[in-house]
Formats: C-alpha cells, structure tokens, sequence
C-alpha cells in the first residue's frame, strides 16, 4: 500500500462526504488536506524510502481517512472521541517520522529542515481538530478551534513542505530569511489571535514578506517542467493574494473602522487557499519531486559520552597515563590543505603546545550575554566549555592525556585540558580524519550523556592558518554536530579560528562563533614561547 494509492481513492471519499456529508460544505476543506493533500504530500516526501522506513504510515493514513470519513458522514455520537483520537495518533506518528529525521540530519540542509517541520506542526493540526471534535474548551469559539485546525494543515505543513522542494532547487543567501519566517509565521500568528490584535497585524505582516519571499523565489528557481512552473507559480500567488485578506481581517479587528467576517474569509481565504493554493501545489510538485542534497555523513566519531560532570577526572580509566606534548605529532598530514611558507611557529604550536603559554580574552556579543550568564551557572558544575563571563584577559594551562583508542572509536586521540584559575574550561578529544582527499581535524568535546563534534577543514590564507567548520563544498565534512546514542545531530552553530605569527614566536589567534550566522562570541589569544 501506499500513499499515492491512498490519495487517489480519497478522492472518492471526498466526493461521498460532499455528496452525503452531515457537516456544512466548508467543512470540506480541513477534509480534503486529511484524506488527500496529507497522504499525497507524504507519498512525495517519503519518496525515496517510504517503503523501507516509514512502511507503517500508509496503513495509519487510511485508518485515519476511514475515522474522518466516520466523523463526516454522521451527526454528533459517542464514538467522535474515538475516531478523532484515532486521526490524532496518525498526525503524532507523522510528526514522529520528521523528528526523527530531524535527529538523523539536524540542520545540516535547511530546505530538509523545513520539510521537518511542517510534518512536526501536522500533530499541532491533529491536536486542534481533536480538541474541536471532543469539545474541549480551548479558550476560543467552535469554529476558531476549528479554523486553528485548518491552519495548521496548510500554512504549517503544506507550505513549508512547499518551501522545503523549492530549496532543493533554489537556495539563495536570503532563502534562510524567508524560512526562518515561513517556520515562526503559524506560531506567531496563534499568539497574536490569542492574546493581541497589534500582534495578530504584525505576525499577518511578517507572514507577507515570507509568503511574498517565496513567490518571488519561484519566479527566480530553473524548473525543467513547463507545467511544474506554472502550477507551483500560481500556487504561491494563490497564497499571495489571500494573505492580503487575512491582512485586512486583522486590521479590522485592530481599528474596528470595517469588519471582514468569519464568514466572507470561509468563502473566499478559505477556498483560495484549499482549492488554488493546495491543489495546484500538489499537482506541481507531484510532476517532479527534487533529489534532496542530503547525503548520509560517515566519518570516525568519538563514543566517548560524558555524565553530570565533565572535567579533567572524567578522563580517568580512560587514559594510558602517557602524555603529548602537541594536538598533533606532525603537521604534515595537513600538506595537501597548507602550504610550505606557513609559519614555522604556527606549525610548531600544534606540534609542541605545550611548549606554549596561552593568554585568552573572551568577548560574548550583548544580544548573547543574559544566555552566557545562564549558562555559566550549569557550565561551572559540569566543567565543560565553561568560558569565563567576563572579558578580562585570562591565562590558560593545561595539559595534553593520551586517550584509549579502545574507548574513543578513532586513533591517536588525545585530551587536551585547558583551565583558568584551576577551573576547568574545556576538555576537547582531538584526532583527524581522511576524506576525498582532505584531512579534517576531529574533535569531540564530551558533554553530558552526549558529545559535541567539531569538524574543523585547514586552509592556508597567505601566511594565516584557518580552521573552520563552515562548509567550503557540499561534499565536506565539516560542520559542528550533536553526537547522542546513534544520532548525529548538525547544529546551527559554526566556528572559525584564525591563528598567524605576529612576531617571532608569538602569535595571535581569533576564535569567532556563529548560531544561525549571527555572531555570539569572539576569543581573541595570544599565544607566546615559554621563555618569552
């Protein structure tokens, strides 16, 4: 069985509940995403493995079509808890299957983030149309709760699967913009309903410039289908048109100067959305799906996870009581990414660190300080990327353990402790790996039943060492990830260090962190001889 099977005897379905239905015909439209656009969206998105995976959706889709057939076609009896219930489980596990491949990939592709998401708000949709069938009081009328519902079946799953498809063709810089939008839209606008007419405007007018974004995105995207074109273009017009009712809805609730009712944005928002909006963008899509740019990353991971509390004991048993004296025995694994005339100094640093005194000045960004203050006060107990809050210039000693290959899973792994005043900051397991012709330094930085991993690429600019987990090419490795039992979760979060001789035996490094491209830290070290 599958979901395009599914979706195409739905439609029958759909056309006997029309025809023989209980409900009022508007009730038609959160039917036809249950029992069509639903199922059929799913077929496209488990396209490539929704036999192997995700064998069990089908089966729930058509148990779920059957309920809301139920629940459609006879009036109020004591089985619509049942069948509403029923509808729900189906939308949990759909939301299931995103988070998990949510945890398989992170954030390593936004496009693939988004299409994450919308089958996570698909439960939130389930959850409204369940409260609507079972009475519960969720503080609005019937037919609100019931248009929450609606929302959340199209403006939080259609669309930013929409989206998700569209990247996978078209990914301009602003693109991540238009998501980030695309994704808070529906959150911020049942906020804005529930608690405030001046924010119910500005979520409506934050949701134009994403909706607005994306139709210019589909202009801007090569389709190879003529047909696809036209119907995903239309599609995203569609969109655009309505929004500019629910605009106008919202500054009539606002000004209370006109009055859009319910009933006028049932017939024509209403019908926009379900017929030209959704229709016309499952037609499209279903004509081409685009390959995802996701590829499965295999490269050597630390399994070293921490406990409650990181810190220099925590290597305890897992050392062989040898020490390094340097994070890496030979910069020469590096020659291919590094060339001959970088500094001497810069390579003797990795090579013999701990022949080295380390001065940090650590600067959050002000956006970023009320959440470096919270987390100072958890990172002062575990130990771990425990950074000072201050900015004055501190001193950082440590040492270099050699680690257990047996334990950590790589070879040649050693622990680089780094303290200030006896507290420590860091302890970060480094190794390297080999892939497509380039030798990444691995780190791993155990946190609490987990393990942060940093994948850094070497690039020489003039007489500058850079490494940086910012990805120079789709196929590389590097990137910060979230290791947790066997998922390996991409993190929104890059780092770069520069490190170049400002005079003879001592350099200067910078070390600036990114989430979400916007800059939260800088570290600026100097770095001299021990007989400077």
């Amino acid at each position: 069985m599958t979901f395009r099977k599914i979706g195409l005897s739905n439609i029958f379905i759909l056309i006997m509940i029309a025809i023989f239905g209980s409900y009022p015909w508007y009730f038609l439209m959160l039917t036809a995403a249950q029992i069509i656009f639903v199922p059929l969206m799913l077929q496209l998105t488990f396209k490539d493995n929704s036999e192997k995976l995700y064998g069990h959706l089908p089966y729930l889709s058509c148990l779920a079509s059957l309920a809301v057939l139920m629940l459609q076609m006879t009036n109020e009896t004591p089985w619509d808890l049942f069948f509403a219930l029923i509808y729900f489980v189906f939308t949990l596990m759909v939301a299931w299957s995103g988070f998990t491949d949510f945890l398989n990939r992170g954030f390593i592709h936004l496009e693939e983030f988004m299409i994450d998401m919308g089958m996570i708000y698909l439960a939130i949709g389930g959850a409204w149309f369940l409260a609507y069938e079972a009475n519960i009081d969720t503080g609005f009328s019937p037919i609100l709760t019931w248009l929450t519902g609606i929302h959340f079946h199209y403006s939080a799953f259609l669309l930013p699967i929409f989206a998700g498809f569209l990247g996978r063709l078209y990914k301009p810089v602003f693109y991540k913009w238009i998501s980030i939008i695309v994704l808070l839209s529906p959150i911020i606008v049942a906020i804005g309903i529930t608690f405030s007419t001046i924010v119910e405007l500005l979520s409506v007018i934050i949701y134009i410039i994403g909706i607005y974004g994306l139709i210019f995105l589909s202009f801007k995207t090569p389709f190879d289908q003529h047909f696809q074109k036209g119907f995903i273009r239309l599609s995203y017009s569609a969109l655009g048109v309505s929004i500019l009712f629910s605009l106008l809805y919202a500054l009539g609730n606002l000004t209370g100067r006109f009055h859009i009712s319910i009933d006028f944005m049932l017939h024509f928002h209403g019908i926009t959305n379900s017929i030209l909006f959704a229709i016309l963008g499952v037609m499209g899509w279903s004509i081409r799906v685009p390959s995802t740019n996701y590829h499965k990353l295999r490269f050597p991971i630390s399994q070293i996870r921490g406990k409650g509390v990181i810190g220099e004991k925590f290597l305890i048993g897992k050392t062989d009581n040898q020490h390094f004296n340097g994070l890496v025995d030979n910069m020469a694994i590096y020659e291919a990414d590094i060339k001959k005339t970088l500094s001497l100094t810069v390579k003797d640093f990795y090579e013999n660190t701990n022949n080295y005194r380390l001065f940090a000045t650590v600067r959050w960004r002000p956006w970023f300080k009320p959440f470096a203050g919270i987390y100072r006060l958890t990172s002062q107990i575990v130990k771990q990327i425990n950074l000072p809050f201050s900015s004055k210039r501190v001193e950082m000693t440590g040492d270099i353990y050699s680690i257990k290959d047996e334990n950590d899973g790589r070879s040649n792994v050693r622990a680089w402790v780094r303290k200030v005043n006896e507290e420590t900051v860091f302890v970060a397991l480094y190794s390297s790996h080999h892939n497509q012709g380039r030798t990444y330094m691995n780190i791993a930085l155990p946190l609490p039943w987990s393990s942060m991993i940093g994948i850094l690429e070497l690039n020489q600019d003039g007489r500058t060492l850079q490494l940086t987990s910012k990805k120079r090419s789709r196929e590389s490795d590097s990137g910060i990830y979230l290791a947790f039992k066997k998922y390996l979760l991409k993190l929104p979060i890059e780092e770069q260090f520069d490190v170049e001789e400002v005079e003879v035996g001592i350099l200067k490094a910078k070390h600036k962190m990114w989430i979400f491209s916007v800059p939260f830290l800088t570290i600026d070290y100097q770095i001299c001889k021990r007989d400077k």
